[in-house]
């Protein structure tokens, strides 16, 4: 039977596709102690395959741009390709970096997808009003596309861009000067680098820097996926259980990222360590000491995402000590000391399933964290939050102390959330005001819309078929799967709905309640005050004039937890963004003056004064627009702003338990994420971001200040080797 013919009958698909590749990257596959681990086969979801590989998610396009050829694309349903398990690992043949890029994305996708309990999507394109509007189907993969160190994703061009160049080791016997590195070999820089996409396709305002911990935030979570995806290969972990007698904060493999690169720009062992450092001094290798100040005085995204890696993985190893406690107790006679030399293979066995078990836990821990967290303007005490919440909602009895290990964690490295009162699991949950108990009878009339949404949605593996569903139960209109005319020439009936845009305009926006919702959700719904505080008013055709806001996503979570637990939940994402205009006052701190639309900046802006009475202890008066020299308007475009002006964002996350109460008539806001557009300590921290003589990012040196370049590339300056 050919191949054709297989993939037509169903019991035949096969539920995986092998690909041989690396599990690090191809310098370990020339050194004898580490060539058998390296050398491994991944196990990718099956699924039909164009030459590229093109598949459902992402299309591997390999051009070369300095040597202006294309690469022969690889075919992976070839059946000689399948018969020995993918091409042979090969650091000279193109087809096989092809293969390499597609096994490792498709590995981080699908742990994205088991996490969430969802299908993934990919950032929207921009249309010329700089509105996300267009579906991204597939993420572009170009495996040669820079012959210079550095490998970036980009938001714009929704694609990942490897490069190649020459090495210069500070050491000729770790690697031969002047051999050509690959990127899209390392298995942690294509994990890194498509997290980048993944993170943003679920919060696209994160790659703005607003707060210190902006890009620092996409740079750690990016290595925490990259790093504990290490812990899914099951020979290596063995391996390195047994090199290190079981101590995984010791030197290892699992810890480091991307050694070769590393080496070939000159770095002893890889690019990054989350365990830590070699002293080059002492020549000796140290373990990182938690240091609290380090959160308070790094600035670099890297060096302070590495910080929060380095917390992730603290956690990980007091939680695997104490899962394997009782196996060393026993294997020691109760002394819980380990005599030296090789450890039995049957203890190394079982101490990697703890340590394999504890790092997946972990792993999905922190993904599925990124659906409590703010839709905008996040630092690392809003994700330990997430965290915890996270894992209180689908683990009721922590038994294990997961949450406990990932506060004491945060703790010792200094992170604090803000506004809580202590450090307790309590208090660190997400919560909802106290006063939304006056909306209960109002979100209980959008039950029938939720579940109505889950509905349709639970059965749907096609992805743009998702996404166009979810926009339309966004937006409104027609909702019917059939269109045309039946056998017997009868229309099909229209199913049209109200979108969840329009629904909550008229429940919650134009009537009394308007001021205490925009409380709840850190939104300005109040329409007295809307034009004077530089919310634009909504121009759509079932909102027109109400105050303009964004139903920024509205997504079903369906999830299982590992007692059999299950979570079903609505979150819905709102933003809205407004014109904030600031400047240094005489002792050279930020002072917010006033607001501008920010859809049109020209027509001008409110000054605001302090006074006496008014809704809120401010008079506005209405001031010209007038060019400056240091900027310029274009319509439609953020890129360009006065000195002191720029676009300032607020919005919530809201997650509604469908599983609330027996009664299908009933739903509860559980949860309320909030980044309240009101908050003037957020103005002037911003302001002091954009508009400080000091630029926390290297993007700066090259793009100018980012209040200029809201729209340039955020990753590809951040990951170049200068």
């Amino acid at each position: 039977m050919s191949i054709t013919n297989c993939e037509k009958d169903d019991f035949l698909r096969p539920r995986f596709r092998k690909l041989r590749a690396y599990a690090f990257d191809p310098s370990l596959s020339l050194q004898l102690e580490t060539n058998v681990i390296n050398n491994i086969v991944y196990k990718v979801a099956w699924e039909d395959l164009s030459p590229g590989p093109v598949g459902e998610y992402i299309e591997v396009v390999d051009y070369d741009p300095s040597s202006a050829c294309f690469y022969r694309p690889v075919d992976l349903d070839n059946a000689f390709v399948l018969a020995q398990e993918g091409l042979e690992p090969s650091e000279s043949n193109p087809q096989f970096h092809q293969q390499m890029v597609y096994a490792v994305a498709m590995t981080t996708i699908k742990n994205f997808e088991l996490a969430l309990g969802r299908k993934i999507t990919w950032s929207q394109y921009r249309n010329a009003r700089g509105e996300f509007s267009q579906y991204v189907q597939r993420l572009r993969i170009y495996p040669h596309a820079l012959r210079e160190a550095n490998a970036y994703y980009s938001p714009q061009k929704k694609a990942l861009l490897f490069g190649y160049f020459n090495s210069t080791p500070e050491n000729p016997g770790l690697q031969m000067p002047g051999c050509t590195v690959y990127t899209c070999l390392s298995h942690d820089i294509i994990a890194h680098e498509i997290t980048h996409a993944l993170l943003d396709g679920m919060h696209r305002r994160y790659v703005e820097a607003t707060h210190i911990d902006s890009l620092a935030f996409h740079e750690a979570f990016a290595d925490i996926v990259a790093l504990f995806q290490h812990f899914t290969f099951p020979e290596v972990l063995k391996d390195q259980i047994a090199k290190t007698g079981g101590d995984l904060r010791a030197q290892n493999l699992l810890g480091e990222l991307a050694q070769e690169f590393g080496k070939a720009i000159g770095h002893y062992g890889s690019l990054r360590n989350a365990i830590g450092r070699f002293d080059p001094e002492k020549n000796i290798w140290q373990p990182h000491v938690p240091n609290p100040q380090d959160y308070l005085t790094e600035k670099e995204p890297h060096a302070r995402g590495a910080i929060l890696v380095a917390t992730i993985f603290d956690a990980f190893i007091s939680l695997y000590k104490r899962r394997i406690a009782d196996l060393v107790r026993i294997a020691t006679g109760g002394t819980g000391i380990l005599p030296p030399g090789s450890l039995h293979p049957d203890l190394v066995n079982r101490m990697a399933n703890e340590a394999s078990k504890t790092a997946g836990h972990i792993l999905k821990i922190c993904i599925r964290a990124l659906d409590y967290c703010p839709p905008l303007d996040i630092n690392f005490g809003d994700y330990l939050r997430a965290l915890i919440t996270s894992d209180y909602d689908l683990v009721s009895d922590d038994n294990l102390d997961y949450r406990i290990a990932i506060i004491e964690a945060f703790q010792k490295r200094g992170i604090f959330p803000d506004n809580v009162k202590n450090m307790s699991v309590e208090s660190l949950l997400c919560k909802v005001e106290d006063d939304s108990e006056q909306f209960e009878s109002r979100f209980a009339k959008l039950i029938d819309f939720f579940r109505r949404f889950k509905e349709k949605i639970s059965y749907i593996s096609n992805r743009r078929e998702i996404y166009e569903l979810t926009k339309i139960f966004i937006t409104g209109g027609d909702i019917s799967k059939e269109s045309g005319s039946n056998a017997a020439g009868v229309p099909h009936r229209k199913e049209s709905i109200q979108g969840l845009h329009q629904r909550l305009n008229i429940k919650f926006l134009g009537n009394e309640d308007a001021v205490a919702f925009g409380k709840l959700t850190g939104l300005i719904l109040d329409d007295s005050m809307v034009d004077v505080l530089g919310i634009g008013r909504s121009k759509g055709r079932n909102t027109m004039n109400m105050p303009m806001l964004e139903v920024h996503n509205l997504k079903l979570a369906s999830r299982s937890g590992p007692r059999g637990d299950t979570v079903n939940q609505i979150i819905v994402t709102l933003t809205q963004k407004r014109g904030v205009v600031a400047r240094r006052d005489k002792w050279g701190n930020a002072e917010i003056i006033g607001f501008f639309k920010p859809e049109a900046p020209t027509e001008g802006w409110y000054e605001r004064t302090p006074a006496q009475g008014g809704n809120d202890g401010f008079t506005y008066t209405w001031q010209p627009y007038t060019p400056r020299d240091t900027g310029s308007l274009d319509e439609g475009n953020e890129k360009v702003l006065p000195e002191g002006w720029f676009i300032f964002r607020g919005g919530s996350t809201l997650i509604f338990d469908l599983d609330y109460s027996s009664d299908e008539n009933e739903v509860k806001l559980q949860y309320v994420i909030k980044k309240d557009i009101n908050d003037e300590e957020r103005m002037r921290r911003q302001f002091d971001m954009l508009f400080n003589q000091q630029d926390f990012s290297l993007n700066a040196t090259y793009f100018g200040a980012p209040h200029g370049n809201l729209e340039a590339e955020p990753f590809a300056i951040i990951h170049k080797v200068l």
